[in-house]
């Protein structure tokens, strides 16, 4: 659905040239919810702009549903981008517009009729749950409420993919949860492809299939998150796990299992046990309710050294567990 290649975005100012991305690869598969993560001055904002070419870039290519953006004139760019919708961080809306106005501006813009125009515009509220505001003003609504006109607004053409500019780093948590919650249901009702940035962890754990973490411009790893998380040594497991720097004990292994599907909730560690005679100790651990389901992740500690336990730590990588030696 999203194919990025090559992507690079340099800015350049008072002699100075700022690569803010820098040689991005990414694909976004159709119907999935994708989140960039990184912190500030990571890139992930450029990147996002880049996607529909509010920001052109310097170098490589940006693809959607088929069609290469990037080699388009500006006349089909712009009829192209209808099917791009986009939510932002701050809503955007006009102030002097009601709910129902700023949702019906796309559709004016786009020169759809007035009774068809009123007609969408009211199937829309009522599928973000604001069908009684539709004549509130932006001052009138919480923030959430905002951010549901935004995302009415975004689906006014009927886009295919829908980008997310930190939609929810400026609410508070019971309403980023609605608001997440909704991005999500959208998506599976509607068959949207959605990519979001943010620097929020919450995020990418309750709605997203797969992540790219960003750093100085570059991904440094990218995948479905499950599968990232199982990976060795991951960015995103580091941070969404957080256990911490593994004690320095003498004569012991430390190693980090990750669990997923079946096998939270097994007692695996009581089975080592008794499997090998070994005094198994747990010294951290955590389970994270992602998207499609739960992953957690142990910090054991065994007496002896890693060549010593390769009998007990290959028992774990054989009952399909994700296995790393932390020290």
């Amino acid at each position: 659905m999203i194919q990025i290649e090559g992507l690079r975005k340099a800015y350049h100012s008072r002699g100075r040239t700022v690569l803010a991305v820098d040689g991005v690869d990414l694909e976004v598969r159709q119907g999935e919810v994708y989140g960039v993560l990184g912190r500030s001055g990571a890139g992930k904002s450029t990147l996002l702009r880049c996607v529909n070419l509010l920001e052109r870039p310097d170098a490589g290519s940006v693809t959607v549903d088929g069609v290469d953006l990037t080699a388009l004139p500006e006349r089909r760019l712009r009829r192209q981008r209808q099917r791009i919708g986009m939510i932002h961080q701050h809503f955007a809306l006009l102030s002097s517009r009601t709910a129902a106005g700023n949702v019906a501006f796309p559709l004016e813009v786009m020169g759809v009729p007035r009774r068809e125009r009123a007609q969408r515009v009211a199937e829309l509220l009522d599928l973000v749950g604001l069908g009684d505001r539709a004549h509130a003003y932006p001052a009138q609504l919480s923030g959430g409420q905002k951010q549901r006109v935004g995302i009415a607004r975004a689906l006014a053409g009927r886009p295919t993919v829908l980008l997310s500019d930190e939609a929810t780093s400026a609410l508070d948590p019971e309403t980023t949860t609605s608001i997440l919650d909704l991005l999500r249901d959208l998506s599976q009702r509607l068959g949207l492809t959605i990519l979001l940035i943010t620097h929020e962890m919450e995020v990418v754990k309750r709605i997203c299939d797969s992540a790219a973490v960003m750093r100085e411009g570059r991904v440094i790893e990218a995948g479905r998150v499950r599968d990232l998380l199982a990976r060795p040594g991951s960015a995103l497991g580091q941070e969404i796990f957080r256990l911490g720097t593994p004690p320095d004990l003498p004569d012991t292994t430390i190693v980090d299992v990750t669990l997923t599907d079946d096998a939270v909730g097994q007692s695996f560690v009581a089975d080592l046990v008794r499997r090998y005679d070994v005094d198994a100790s747990i010294l951290a651990g955590t389970i994270e309710t992602l998207a499609d389901g739960q992953v957690g992740r142990l910090r054991i500690a065994l007496p002896g050294s890693a060549e010593a336990n390769a009998a007990p730590l290959r028992h774990l990588r054989d009952a399909g567990l994700s296995v790393e030696v932390a020290r």
